[in-house]
């Protein structure tokens, strides 16, 4: 071609430019939205297709988790329900958001070493890979909330125009969720043995969390500073939307709640960023 040649318009230029995949990053994961929804249904699919124990389990570790709790708390430890709700409802309802937060990160905290091919042979923001794990949690909280419903009917216990706002509070949920378990799925591709950690502070979770008691029963002094607990906030709200009537949402708590969700997902999302152009070397 001669200098004053003009070029082909139907050839593509390919255009390597530094930095300009960390220009375009946020606008990059919705370019690859697609991948988002395939990598989604396959941790669906691997979850529940031709398997009976994945679905059974989505039903039978909340139930039995409400039974132990209801017996544990509310017979013999003879603690009181909120908003005048049947204990087992309100355990219920307390369960919904600390099983939609556990499962999304133990699924994450794995999820970048479990596609090792993947991240180190193409380009893609890999915030998708754990941000997709969210979705197998999203189909268990949908199993729970059916679960929930149906327990409500049983003692005849109707919710309020308060239910309405439940999709709010299952967003902040996911928020709360996500922050964490980015920062451990990229503290888990360095050093592995973080997936020992994750089931122990699942586990010591559950226990510090008010999901077999109301957190109104935490003395008044401490009620506050009880609310650093991001998950506090999530199912106080959650019990708010769900039983409504005489239940109440402390304030001062849940804005505490929100203020450490949000350093959490900003630390989160930060950490995750920085350490990504390592992620390919070190799997």
């Amino acid at each position: 071609m001669s200098e004053h040649a003009l070029p082909d318009p139907g050839r593509q230029i390919l255009v390597l430019e530094p930095g300009r995949a960390e220009r375009h990053y946020w606008r990059d994961l919705w370019a690859y939205r697609e991948l988002f929804a395939i990598l989604a249904w396959r941790d669906v699919a691997v979850r529940y297709k031709q398997t009976v124990i994945g679905v059974a389990w989505a039903v039978v570790r909340p139930f039995l988790t409400m039974v132990v709790f209801t017996v544990v708390f509310g017979h013999l430890a003879k603690l009181p329900s909120e908003g005048g709700a049947p204990y087992p409802v309100m355990v219920f309802a307390g369960m919904l958001p600390w099983f939609l937060f556990s499962t999304i990160l133990s699924e994450a905290s794995n999820s970048l070493v479990g596609n090792a091919n993947l991240v180190g042979k193409v380009y893609f923001p890999r915030l998708i890979i754990p941000a997709s794990s969210a979705v197998v949690a999203l189909v268990d909280f949908a199993v729970n909330l059916a679960i929930l419903f149906g327990l409500m009917v049983w003692y005849g216990f109707w919710p309020t125009w308060r239910i309405a706002l439940l999709p709010g509070f299952v967003a902040l949920a996911i928020l709360a969720s996500l922050g964490p378990a980015f920062l451990i799925t990229a503290l888990n591709v360095k050093y592995r043995d973080f997936r020992y950690i994750i089931p122990f502070i699942v586990q010591f979770g559950l226990y510090v969390s008010p999901v077999g008691f109301s957190s109104a029963i935490v003395p008044a002094q401490w009620r506050f500073w009880y609310s650093l607990n991001p998950v506090v906030g999530v199912i106080d709200g959650f019990r708010w939307c769900v039983l409504g009537g005489d239940s109440r949402l402390y304030w001062p708590g849940f804005s505490l709640s929100l203020g450490v969700v949000a350093l959490f997902l900003w630390l989160g999302t930060a950490y995750f960023r920085r350490t990504e152009k390592s992620f390919a070397d070190l799997i």
